[in-house]
């Protein structure tokens, strides 16, 4: 059992984290830390880089992060580089910068649809190409996409974000079918409905104190009937990083409280009293 127990460790990985400065990025890193991986994240800014060294530092993990924009094949492949000359060659890669514009179809502009495929789906794709080549050559390595619920799902004003989260879907295949044979795995997490900063707003109670329709709707849609929490995504990452998942490859695996699995009920049924409180402080 101790043996197979050691499938699941992280040592002596380096693990980088695309956009890992807060939310769910952060919240990957900290696991593969925790694990025993070498963390190294970048972000869109030196604001965003210094507000996530501070973060791992609070919680006694030291990460090299870099201003490095997921968009451009320069600087990603300089932050390759920059890497293997100070931490070490890049074992584990997590595309998880993401940006979503909420947006109905027909007043989307062409370039804020260009902008969020650019992030969201392009930006994968460079990252992936830049660190592929040393993993090619030491026959191990590991890729997990940030997909979304909105990869199988549509839904009002998230075109954009659902056409790229679909292709990343299809980019997480199509890695596993180009370098399987290399003894690299590529697969993806599908967050469902997080409780983050970025999220807080949908779950606001009413003027009149009433459930946010929106946090109503959400739970309506979920077994659970709750939302999901930073650390519920945590182990599928490290899993998925580590040898113990050596024979899974092109799976997109949803974390969702078992929404994508369930009809729904009617949200007036739902009792608030019985619902677990969310403490927005601790929601990375």
């Amino acid at each position: 059992m101790q043996d197979f127990l050691k499938n699941f460790s992280l040592e002596g990985k380096v693990a980088w984290v695309t956009g890992a400065s807060y939310g769910l990025g952060l919240a990957y890193a900290v696991a593969f830390a925790q694990s025993g991986a070498k963390v190294v994240f970048n972000d869109i800014n030196q604001d965003l880089v210094d507000k996530g060294i501070a973060e791992y530092e609070k919680q006694g993990i030291k990460a090299y992060g870099a201003v490095c924009d997921v968009t451009k094949e320069d600087q990603v492949q300089k932050f390759v580089a920059d890497v293997e000359k100070e931490v070490g060659t890049i074992d584990i890669l997590v595309n998880n910068a993401g940006i979503i514009k909420r947006i109905p179809m027909v007043d989307m502009t062409v370039d804020q649809w260009q902008q969020v495929i650019d992030v969201d789906l392009t930006g994968p794709f460079i990252c992936a190409k830049a660190v592929l080549p040393a993993m090619i050559a030491k026959k191990s390595g590991k890729i997990i996409n940030a997909c979304s619920m909105m990869s199988e799902f549509g839904r009002e004003t998230v075109s954009a974000y659902a056409a790229a989260k679909g292709g990343l879907k299809m980019l997480t295949r199509n890695i596993c079918s180009e370098y399987g044979q290399y003894n690299i795995q590529c697969n993806a997490i599908g967050p469902g409905y997080i409780a983050t900063p970025q999220t807080a707003p949908l779950r606001e109670k009413q003027a009149d104190g009433s459930m946010n329709p929106f946090d109503r709707f959400i739970r309506s849609k979920t077994p659970a009937q709750r939302w999901g929490k930073t650390e519920d995504l945590m182990g599928l990452a490290v899993f998925l990083a580590s040898p113990a998942s050596d024979f899974i490859n092109g799976q997109v695996v949803y974390i969702d409280g078992g929404i994508s699995a369930y009809i729904g009920q009617d949200p007036n049924n739902l009792d608030p009293s019985k619902f677990e409180d969310i403490d927005e402080s601790q929601a990375q």
